[in-house]
């Protein structure tokens, strides 16, 4: 095949595996991003010289092309990231409980975890295995899609089990409440994880920042290749220049065989305004987004908690300081020991929580760990940082339309965690559209000999 010039716009999850893809092809890549650090919306960020994230993450054993992409780059998954059973465990007596997969065949981890669940009743675990029988003789599959709600209701599911885990991983996985969120987006994520091999289940938790646990590896093997990767440079203009696309950037006017945009929807739209037809610039701009927010806390090195993880009872009925927000807190010494006594407390679909500010956030944030936790010194954090990604998914609600890869305009493709897929906005998804991406246009390119 000849080789291309191919540009990439963006760098996030979806374009480096796009460039990755299209360089491993022989081609000529350059990707373009326009903040100084590659990632995205899943990156690293260096605050009063400490290395942050954006974001706190969890992959799954599922995420096989994400785990396939890093070892294309170099990378070996269990180095980076620590690998750990399905669990979903509250702080011990904060009225929750404790369900923790055993190293068992599937569906026999399942089902040993809900026998021995802390915390659930009978009717719960009764509720538990009667949803997951129902959901594997359907095939994980509805005729017409609905709430996560509605589906619940639908299989009698107990208002403890709903509260203690259903919601809990529809926000985490979809970042929609189960009220507005997708019923079949959810039921793939739940068949590709419980109900698949015993090792999809696992929860991996990133030793690393983002950015190095792919990005930055992405773009030194692109380099390595003869490629080129362009931080800090904002493609600003697309148009067709004859048989080639002109992209004009901050710096610099340039003509490339074939583009893939691998930007947010509503900036993908921007550089195809004048180009592709209305119903996928309607579409584009159709998007609701939901924030996730992270609040980091400072303790002495000596604070840890008893897992690497674990979930928390939110309450965001409550009014002002004693409001509790949080649905997950990381203890990131226990994945990095230089970050020792340093906990991220992940809020996922946060709108309501960052109303009051960032410093009012950390304080309810500090006396909700206190509580649970049984530990009052945690109230009183050395330093916190809230990091809030205002538009960090889209509110995946149920039937909604997601654009094709294709453009329909030759050799422009699209690629990010919005775009067709039965998955919602995860780094999986992200990246399954990168590598569908680069795939269509590797075929357009053959055609085209």
């Amino acid at each position: 095949m000849e080789m291309q010039q191919v540009a990439v716009i963006g760098a996030g999850w979806a374009g480096c595996s796009a460039a990755v893809e299209l360089t491993q092809a022989g081609h000529q890549v350059t990707l373009f991003e326009a903040s100084r650090q590659l990632g995205g919306r899943a990156r690293r960020v260096d605050i009063n010289e400490t290395i942050l994230d954006n974001g706190q993450h969890i992959l799954l054993g599922a995420y096989s092309q994400t785990l396939q992409m890093m070892r294309k780059v170099g990378i070996d998954p269990a180095s980076v990231m620590l690998r750990l059973p399905l669990q979903m465990c509250y702080p011990a007596d904060s009225g929750g409980m404790t369900f923790v997969a055993p190293r068992l065949p599937a569906p026999l981890h399942l089902l040993a975890a809900l026998l021995r669940a802390d915390g659930l009743e009978r009717q719960d675990k009764l509720a538990l295995a009667r949803f997951s029988s129902a959901a594997r003789w359907m095939g994980w599959q509805l005729h017409d899609d609905c709430s996560v709600s509605t589906l619940l209701e639908r299989f009698d599911q107990t208002e403890r089990l709903i509260r203690l885990m259903w919601r809990p991983l529809c926000i985490a996985a979809l970042n929609t409440p189960p009220e507005q969120a997708s019923a079949q987006v959810f039921l793939a994520v739940l068949r590709d994880s419980l109900g698949a091999r015993r090792s999809a289940s696992d929860m991996l938790l990133p030793r690393t920042d983002l950015s190095n646990l792919f990005p930055q590896q992405a773009a030194a093997f692109i380099e390595e290749r003869g490629g080129n990767v362009e931080s800090g440079h904002s493609i600003r203009q697309l148009q067709r220049h004859g048989e080639r696309w002109q992209l004009q950037g901050s710096e610099a006017s340039m003509d490339f065989d074939a583009v893939v945009i691998a930007t947010p929807p509503e900036t993908a739209a921007t550089l195809l305004d004048g180009c592709a037809d209305a119903a996928l610039l309607a579409t584009l701009r159709g998007f609701d987004y939901e924030p996730i927010t992270t609040c980091y806390l400072q303790y002495p090195a000596a604070t840890r908690l008893p897992r690497p993880f674990f979930a928390l009872l939110d309450d965001p009925g409550n009014a002002g300081d004693s409001a509790a927000w949080g649905q997950f807190v990381f203890d990131r010494g226990q994945l990095d020991a230089a970050q020792a006594g340093l906990l991220a407390v992940v809020i996922s679909a946060s709108s309501e929580a960052i109303q009051a500010g960032h410093e009012a956030l950390a304080k309810a944030v500090a006396a909700q760990l206190a509580t649970a936790f049984r530990q009052p010194q945690l109230a009183s954090p050395a330093w916190t940082q809230v990091i809030s990604e205002k538009r960090a998914t889209f509110a995946c609600t149920p039937g909604l339309a997601r654009p094709a890869n294709d453009t329909g305009l030759g050799k422009l493709l699209l690629a990010g965690d919005y775009t067709a897929s039965d998955y919602p906005a995860t780094l999986e998804s992200a990246v399954r559209s990168g590598r569908l991406a680069a795939q269509a246009l590797l075929a357009q390119i053959r055609e085209a000999r």
